[in-house]
Formats: C-alpha cells, structure tokens, sequence
C-alpha cells in the first residue's frame, strides 16, 4: 500500500512540473536565488556612532576645503545616506565611494545615487571602515567623533597616499593639528570643517604613528 500511494504521489510531481513551461521554472528558480542572495538587514556589527546627516551648507564647504580636481577619488567613512559622495559627484565630477556598516543606509544612498544621475561614478559598500581598504583614496571625509577619528588616524596616516586631504566635520583628530578649519553658519550655531594634509614622511607636528 506503501509503495503504490509513493507511486501515485511521484506521478503526481512529474506532471504538475511538467505543466509549468520551461520559462517558468527557470523564473521560480531565479526568484529563490534572489531571495537566499538579499543582503542582510542588520548592521555588520553595533555601529560606533549613530547617522546624523550634515547639513547641505557644511557639505559644500567640506567638498571645497577639501580642493577636489580631476582624477581624485573620494571615500566618505560612515557615508549614511550618501549625500557627501553624491555631492562630489555631482558637483566635481570625480569618483567616490561611500562606506557604511548598515546595509538598509547602503541601499538607500545607492538608490540615492542613481536618482540623482551619479550612479556611474558613485559607489557604495557594505562594511567597516577600520576594515576598508583606503589605498585608492585621495580625499577622505568623516562625520564621526574625536575618538573615532584617532582611533582611525593610524590607519589613514598609512593607507593614503602623500598629500591625501583629510576633511573632518565637527571632530579633530587629537594631537594631530588642523592645517584649516573653517566654521560654517548653521541656524543659530555653527559647524566647523577641518582638514589635514597626509605629510611626507607621515608624521605630524605633535606625534607620529611610532607612537599611537
């Protein structure tokens, strides 16, 4: 009796399949690919500093401090929405990428991206920025805290290349001292832009990576 009802259960199978046109089953296929290959909605780890976006008027200054010509790459640590890679883009011409922790803000600067016409030239990634590869950066920009930004100082000190800017909105970066700092209106306060300059030799005025 066994053996009969898997009979008629395999019969059954073979036929149903065989109703769905070859196209079908190579849609129902795709689809199930697709759904195991979405990326994860959860941060990579606990982020170290919540998104708060910058202010448009703090963006342009930072893209200007940062004196961004033809051929730069720009990496933005901590890109959140995208609006600073996207601004760069847009308003320089040159290639950026954005790095974020958090896949749901990687998707949306990356739709960001293309409804602004910059998909070509801007790129967003999924990861951690102590574990980004910085090397093809030529201008880094960062809104993230004055821990952070020593924590990372090492790190930039040796990936980027001489004469790289180092553009920082609000945050220092401990001893190391600003080249420029421009303060920017904002309602009734004010933003302050930062910038460095990766120097020969990679060090620094008041320290250097030997000792970090």
């Amino acid at each position: 009796m066994r053996v009969l009802l898997t009979k008629i259960v395999l019969t059954a199978c073979v036929l149903f399949s065989a109703s769905f046109p070859a196209g079908a089953k190579v849609a129902l296929q795709k689809k199930r690919t697709t759904r195991h290959a979405r990326r994860p909605q959860k941060p990579l780890r606990e982020p170290d500093v919540i998104f708060v976006p910058t202010p448009p008027e703090t963006v342009d200054e930072m893209l200007r401090q940062a004196r961004l010509k033809k051929g730069d790459v720009l990496f933005d640590l901590g890109s959140g929405d995208g609006r600073i890679p996207i601004a760069a883009a847009k308003q320089y011409g040159v290639r950026a990428v954005g790095i974020d922790i958090d896949p749901k803000l990687v998707d949306e600067a990356t739709e960001n991206a293309k409804r602004e016409g910059v998909g070509n030239l801007v790129t967003f990634r999924l990861g951690d920025m102590f574990a980004a590869d910085l090397r093809g950066a030529t201008v880094v920009t960062l809104y993230l805290s004055d821990t952070l930004n020593v924590l990372l100082r090492p790190k930039l000190l040796r990936e980027l290349p001489v004469g790289a800017r180092i553009v920082s909105h609000d945050f220092r970066m401990g001893d190391w001292q600003p080249e420029t700092s421009v303060r920017v209106p904002w309602k009734n306060l004010y933003r302050t832009v930062y910038v460095w300059t990766v120097p020969r030799g990679r060090r620094y005025k008041k320290g250097s990576v030997s000792r970090l």
